[in-house]
């Protein structure tokens, strides 16, 4: 008996203690005060969901999310090529949450997609992606961990930092191996290069016939931008971790960036006008025509993106009507590139033209008024990259054709003369505050661009463009699921927009791109 009462007091006790420090602990996290609006707010509310209002209210109590870790995912782009996803979880609610993932646009950049390159650069590709993964899965999902996803200057400097670190550590190595090459030992090996060959029909040292130039030789297209493996990585992971702060925050995807840019919610937007692209040429599609990459249709002042959505589409049909059939325009072969539009085989440049227009005779669109034509040239083909070349090429032609000028990869450059707009492309390691950092510097208008290789199903890119306030986005064309995701997503924001009433009207939309006269036809080289 003496065993058991003494049993019992210590229990008491026990509990006393228990029930002291139970009191302490929800006094110091003022538990009791919470429960008491709560149940306030209940009780003058009455809703018929009860337990969902005290769910609501305590949810707002909750510890803020935090990012506990990143996961990178193998997947196919629209080409059927080798890709990465990046995927954002966070600790919400003492649980583990996949909130968002994303993937962007990715080019290895390095090699032409010839016969003999095609191996190199598919072994290449599987080393962009495997870095790529490893990135996200180690190191940056170990620096980024316990960080506020909604953080994103902080999130995206930590990014900027780890890319400029492997890219200075590939500089030094190449640095070494460039030192190493040109050693004494290296060089006495190596035999001594040959003189140039000198143009067919001209000896060495003539310098042809008096009151006659030498003909300048034409200089070799510049070598694309060394892509850095993994780099793809960076951009992703930064879409990814904008789009799980706009879920947090419960706004939109554009809503959010825009906030992000303006530091502040935004109360008015407008939607950027989509440029379709109608027919591609280029040395991609068959046929001589080489120097003449796409012809863009650029709506008239006024339409809605379904709108002009529903007349490029008209204009496909008929365009492929009389691809099907002879025409005035000649016989031309159609196939589908890998912008979304028509691959036309021409031999000439006036036959993409001629073919346009015949399409807009019979649907009785006019030309000049009701739809506008844009030409994108090689450019690349025709001069060469230095500062003296394209202030010759702005003095030329200049009045009447744009020079565009492509800013995601050199950004803090000077700007080129005669430039009037600048082409943005989300890519591989271009982050959201990047992407924000151009668009402010950068004053005119500004089109963003997609590459060949786009994300299936990812609509992000319309969110970013409005939210970014862009003049023109151009998606390619109306062909393939990863594209028509993109102009569904800007037709529903158009659309959101105006039931909010908060859309700017198309009259006071940003500075204009192609000119104050409408019926001058442009051309963008």
């Amino acid at each position: 008996m003496a065993c058991d009462g003494f049993r019992r007091s210590k229990e008491k006790r026990d509990l006393s203690d228990m029930k002291s420090k139970a009191a302490e602990f929800y006094q110091g996290n003022g538990v009791p005060q919470e429960i008491e609006r709560a149940l306030n707010h209940l009780f003058f509310h009455q809703s018929g969901d009860i337990y969902g209002d005290l769910a609501n209210y305590f949810t707002k109590l909750a510890a803020p999310p935090r990012i506990s870790k990143l996961k990178g995912k193998e997947v196919y782009d629209a080409r059927g090529q080798l890709s990465i996803q990046a995927e954002v979880f966070c600790i919400i609610r003492n649980e583990e949450k996949l909130f968002s993932s994303a993937a962007i646009s990715n080019d290895c950049g390095l090699l032409e997609e010839t016969s003999a390159g095609l191996s190199a650069k598919s072994e290449e590709r599987f080393n962009h992606v495997m870095t790529a993964l490893q990135w996200i899965n180690e190191p940056l999902s170990e620096m980024l961990k316990d960080l506020d996803p909604c953080d994103q200057a902080g999130v995206d400097h930590i990014l900027s930092n780890f890319f400029m670190a492997r890219y200075l550590e590939k500089e030094e190595i190449q640095s070494r191996e460039r030192e190493q090459s040109c050693s004494p030992s290296k060089l006495e090996e190596e035999p001594p290069t040959p003189p140039p060959a000198q143009p067919k029909g001209r000896k060495s040292g003539d310098k042809g016939k008096k009151g006659t130039n030498v003909e300048k030789p034409i200089p070799p297209r510049e070598p694309p931008e060394p892509v850095l493996p993994g780099s793809w990585a960076i951009g992703s992971v930064s879409l990814a971790v904008a789009k799980t702060g706009a879920q947090i925050q419960g706004v939109p995807l554009y809503k959010y960036i825009a906030a992000l840019k303006n530091q502040e919610a935004q109360t008015q937007f407008h939607v950027p006008v989509s440029l379709v692209t109608l027919l591609s040429c280029g040395k991609t599609s068959p046929g001589k025509l080489n120097l003449l990459e796409e012809v863009i249709l650029i709506p008239a002042a006024g339409q809605q993106v379904k709108q002009i959505i529903t007349m490029a589409l008209e204009l496909q049909n008929e365009l492929m009507r009389i691809m099907n059939t002879s025409s005035k325009a000649g016989a031309v072969q159609a196939a589908l590139s890998d912008t979304g539009a028509l691959a036309v085989g021409c031999e000439r440049p006036e036959q993409p033209l001629d073919l346009i227009a015949e399409a807009c005779s019979d649907l009785g669109l006019a030309l000049g008024t009701e739809i506008h034509l844009a030409v994108n040239c090689a450019a690349h083909e025709l001069m060469d990259y230095d500062v003296e070349q394209w202030d010759k090429l702005s003095s030329a032609i200049g009045g009447s054709c744009l020079l565009l000028s492509d800013v995601t990869t050199k950004p803090q450059t000077p700007p080129l003369p005669g430039v009037k707009g600048h082409i943005l492309r989300q890519m591989n390691e271009t982050s959201i505050s990047d992407l924000i950092r151009i668009t402010s510097d950068y004053q005119g208008a500004v089109i963003m661009g997609t590459t060949c290789r786009e994300p299936c199903s990812d609509d992000s890119l319309s969110d970013v463009a409005v939210g970014l306030g862009l003049s023109y986005v151009k998606l390619g064309g109306l062909s393939g699921g990863e594209r028509l995701t993109k102009y569904n997503r800007l037709i529903s924001i158009e659309e959101e927009l105006a039931q909010q009433g908060i859309l700017v009207s198309k009259e006071n939309r940003p500075t204009q791109l192609f000119g104050e006269k409408p019926e001058e036809q442009q051309t963008a080289p």
